[in-house]
């Protein structure tokens, strides 16, 4: 391998280690509580979400993006967004503390006034770390990000069990994630070694804010849209079908949304440090596209085919209703990687512009997609989420491809075998689950034998993603 990538394989290999030993933790102890609490708790919070989200966004402000593309970024740039993510963040911590009984009265469900309040503190919490982060991610020094993540979610995720299991409810899911948030952001202080001068630079701002504003409001139209979802649903549906429908999306984006993001974190620096190279930005690109939809794709499938015996393994027969809504969403969201990676390209070559020009044009065939679907409900609504996935991805890749010449034809070509070696394992998987009936053996048996059928063929054709991550294990082995 050369050495942007082998930088970038070290970088996959920590990213991967931090956001799935730290997300898988999360996962597992969020499956645990689920146990103990009832749908309709998770519903309460799925309804603030939509609140915190947009404010969130609002706070980064696209400057953390910002600071991984300039290339000669300075101390006063980082000092500087630093102080405009906290001053952003209180301010609209202040915003949701006073509407808070608005937001409770859209609802009605007089108890989000008070946990609107309390959670809204992610926000302030959460700017304190953002520069942290951004300058370990510009290193591509993920192992120390993992050991703060590692540490977050294993202690949070023992309070909100305990609190669960005392019968707390609702504010054990509130607990774990301000303890969470408290625990990491402390740990980026320490681990980092990095702390603001007192200095805020209005050139430093304003050269950063050309190109952070267009991804805010590309990530503002994405987050309004996302989390409208819930939004509607918590209006016009019960708070257990908002639950039902806010496991589902969590569970089903967990493989695709951690797998997209640690292959994208790890590129988008390097795309940026090949920004002048289009020929090796294109190399890079194709490269890790594959493996991420290597991985991404069997397991989207395999998890749609075996949603049903999960969920009552994981969940319980209570969550039963969830599984439509998982299979659904699987298919759904298992592209994400495709538009990341994408979008990726455009930010590195510096067009936030053009990004922010897709955005638009996705968000408004969104919209549109998710009235039409309304009426007929919350399973049709899902479908109309696989309808946008592929909007989504014919709009990004016209920018890129008129940008550096990556085609959408050329990556369906080079995707193509494998989507259908994903489908062939999943017609394997779903035989071998009428062999069965009971749900432990359905799902041991669908492993394996998704396993063997996928590794096996893709061994056998010699998919050179295979080569690649046997590479990389015994990289990390020998070192």
């Amino acid at each position: 391998m050369d050495s942007v990538t082998k930088k970038t394989a070290r970088g996959v290999i920590w990213s991967v280690i931090d956001r799935f030993a730290g997300q898988g933790i999360q996962f597992i102890m969020s499956l645990i509580i689920a146990r103990l609490v009832l749908p309709s708790d998770y519903g309460l919070i799925a309804m603030l979400t939509v609140f915190l989200a947009i404010a969130q966004t609002f706070v980064d402000s696209g400057f953390g993006s910002a600071l991984v593309q300039k290339n000669d970024r300075t101390e006063t740039d980082f000092s500087t967004v630093f102080f405009f993510n906290a001053g952003v963040a209180v301010f609209c911590y202040l915003l949701l503390f006073f509407t808070a009984p608005l937001i409770a009265g859209f609802y009605k469900q007089p108890e989000l006034m008070i946990i609107t309040r309390i959670a809204g503190l992610t926000l302030i919490i959460n700017s304190f770390g953002a520069v942290q982060l951004a300058r370990l991610t510009i290193t591509l020094d993920f192992k120390k990000i993992a050991i703060a993540t590692l540490s977050g979610v294993t202690i949070s995720g023992i309070l909100g069990i305990w609190m669960a299991y005392k019968g707390f409810g609702v504010w054990a899911l509130v607990c774990q994630t301000l303890s969470n948030n408290i625990i990491y952001m402390v740990l980026l202080w320490i681990i980092s070694k990095w702390h603001p001068r007192l200095e805020f630079s209005l050139a430093s701002f304003k050269t950063l804010f050309s190109f952070g504003s267009k991804l805010l409001l590309s990530s503002l139209l994405h987050t309004v849209y996302v989390n409208l979802y819930s939004l509607v649903i918590g209006k016009f549906f019960s708070p257990k079908e908002l639950g039902y429908y806010n496991r589902s999306s969590v569970l089903a984006m967990f493989p695709s949304s951690n797998l997209s993001t640690v292959i994208y974190r790890v590129v988008y620096p390097v795309q940026c440090q090949l920004q002048e190279d289009s020929q090796a930005m294109i190399k890079h690109f194709y490269q890790y596209l594959r493996l991420s939809c290597y991985l991404i794709f069997p397991i989207m499938i395999g998890f749609c085919v075996l949603a049903e015996p999960l969920v009552l393994v994981v969940l319980k027969a209570k969550w039963l209703p969830a599984v439509p809504y998982l299979q659904i969403l699987c298919i759904a969201y298992m592209w994400d990687s495709i538009m990341k990676l994408n979008g990726a390209v455009i930010n590195a070559k510096g067009r936030s512009d053009l990004f922010f020009k897709a955005e638009i044009i996705k968000k408004i065939v969104a919209f549109l997609i998710l009235a039409a679907t309304i009426p007929f409900g919350i399973k049709v609504m899902c479908y109309g989420l696989i309808l946008y996935a592929f909007t989504d991805i014919r709009i990004i890749t016209y920018y890129t491809s008129k940008l550096i010449g990556l085609k959408l034809m050329s990556q369906i070509k080079q995707l193509l075998p494998i989507l259908l070696l994903s489908i062939g394992m999943g017609m394997a998987v779903f035989l071998s689950t009428l062999l069965v009936s009971n749900a432990y053996l359905q799902i041991l048996l669908g492993l394996f034998v998704g396993i063997v059928v996928y590794f096996g063929a893709s061994w056998l054709f010699r998919f050179r993603e295979t080569e690649f991550v046997v590479t990389l294990i015994k990289g990390k082995r020998k070192r």
